[in-house]
């Protein structure tokens, strides 16, 4: 339950305090205002209100630690006095002040100083001051933090195989956050990071990751944290009954979601959104390394912005940006490609099947399956084509990679009637992966016969993407069934990474 303390109460204060009373039934509020007759008319209302002077140090040391804080008077002296006794006496509290009627210079450098959140009157509206006082962020920031600081011992935070830059800057900031609190943390992930823009950003950026493999004990974690995925054991390789303290993601679950602390932000375009967020309700100040991730994390989620963007991505956009190393950015953007990479695009755009608006191409076998997105945007490029989907084969697997602009195909959907009998698949609306384990070819010595079998399997992917792209969302796809699925064996769910 969050408490909020609102000190001084003049004519934006009473507004603002009258909403909260409606919005948050469920919080604690307590008013501490000098004007008796404000006092009355509140008690009379219900509104919990207490007669003084807000101003006094004195007053403050009876009052227990609040969340959050609204210095909430009409004149500028007497709200600065209000803040630097609130600030003292309440570090920890987020704070938003009131600036007043008529502030100098020096007074909004003390105000900006001391404050998390100033409200200006010539450019805020009691809605905007509501925001930063009520709004959800800020009690899910107060949550975290207690689940961070309840921890006891090191903190994993583990980020989906193969992890994608958004994953990558996601888990280094919640490390900043968990020793930000005093808890050791560090950023894990099962897979390889083979694409060449992620290298980069690892190694300009110089990232401190731990590569776990299959088999690895756990047990220099004391607690575990997800971010950019939900569920243990999916689209990672943790035990299915790992206990999880903390889950952060931005794609909607297609499972109850199991941990202490979770939030699912469905709407934000990238889950590095979201860590800004709290690190900027945490107040601990944005690492410029950090800030670099997290731009870099948005921008590769939402295609620059162009791709499932929502206004929390602006607004988390234009917090870091003062914080960010720009030259190291434009590097990270414009790495070397390898020549596996550019083989495995041209075999691609060779032996793609157009349908329409939609093409189908086999890459063959490939080295490096993070080349298999970037041949679906280069397929996408091309005139007259609003869908493609790419695939190639490495070791037993056969590994998916499928984008679209056409506003009447959800990609994600689309997949999952495809292929989740035969293997599993994930995703958004205009970009999902799949992933299909094919076990007969661990059994077959002879090249020719692995050809012949990864034919048959190439005619079996391209039909089931076309039937399912034809048949309406959530009708399963029935034209194949046990003659081709028994080559198949089901593997776990990429609800992203490197291959989507």
């Amino acid at each position: 339950m969050v408490f909020r303390l609102v000190l001084g109460c003049g004519t934006v204060g009473r507004h603002v305090v009258e909403q909260l009373a409606e919005r948050d039934s469920a919080g604690r509020l307590l008013v501490v205002t000098d004007d008796e007759s404000v006092v009355g008319a509140l008690r009379d209302e219900s509104v919990p209100a207490r007669h003084a002077d807000p101003t006094e140090p004195t007053v403050l040391e009876n009052i227990e630690q609040p969340d959050v804080i609204f210095v909430g008077g009409d004149r500028t002296d007497v709200n600065r006095a209000t803040l630097e006794a609130a600030s003292d006496r309440f570090p920890a509290a987020s704070i938003v002040a009131h600036i007043g009627g008529n502030p100098t210079t020096a007074d909004r450098r003390s105000f900006d100083d001391l404050a998390d959140h100033v409200v200006d009157p010539n450019d805020a509206l009691v809605d905007g001051v509501l925001d930063e006082v009520a709004r959800p962020t800020t009690e899910a920031a107060i949550e975290l933090r207690s689940h961070l600081e309840s921890i006891d011992g090191r903190l994993g935070v583990v980020m989906h195989d193969n992890p994608d830059p958004d994953a990558i800057a996601s888990a280094v900031a919640l490390v900043d956050l968990a020793e930000s609190v005093g808890i050791e943390a560090e950023a894990c992930y099962f897979g390889e990071i083979s694409h060449q823009e992620n290298r980069a950003m690892i190694n300009l950026l110089s990232l401190d990751l731990r590569n776990l493999v299959a088999g690895d004990s756990l047990e220099r974690y004391d607690a575990f944290a997800l971010v950019d995925h939900s569920r243990p054991g999916v689209n990672d390789q943790l035990p299915e009954t790992l206990p999880i303290e903390i889950v952060i993601d931005h794609h909607p679950p297609r499972a109850p979601v199991s941990a202490a602390f979770v939030d699912l932000r469905e709407h934000a375009g990238a889950t590095s959104t979201v860590l800004t967020e709290y690190i900027d309700q945490f107040g601990v100040g944005f690492d410029p390394t950090t800030a670099t991730a997290l731009l870099y994390g948005i921008r590769v989620d939402t295609n620059d912005f162009t791709r499932e963007v929502s206004p929390a991505d602006f607004r988390a956009a234009s917090i870091l940006w003062p914080h960010v190393d720009t030259s190291v950015l434009e590097r990270v953007e414009q790495p070397t490609i390898e020549g596996d990479t550019l083989e495995t695009i041209a075999r691609a755009i060779k032996n793609r099947t157009q349908d329409g608006s939609i093409v189908v191409a086999s890459a063959g076998r490939i080295t490096n399956r993070d080349a298999l997105p970037q041949a679906a945007d280069q397929l996408l490029a091309m005139n007259g084509v609003d869908t493609t989907l790419v695939f190639g084969f490495r070791d037993e697997m056969a590994f998916l990679s499928a984008r679209s602009r056409a506003s009447e195909i959800d990609l994600g959907e689309t997949l999952r009637d495809a292929f989740d009998r035969i293997g599993s698949a994930g995703g958004h609306a205009d970009m999902a992966g799949a992933q299909l384990e094919i076990g007969i070819l661990g059994d077959v010595d002879d090249a020719d016969e692995v050809e012949s079998i990864v034919s048959v399997v190439e005619e079996v992917i391209t039909n089931r993407f076309f039937e399912a792209i034809e048949t309406r969302p959530g009708v399963p796809v029935g034209a194949y069934t046990q003659t081709s699925e028994w080559l198949f064996t089901r593997t776990g769910d990429p609800e992203d990474g490197e291959s989507a």
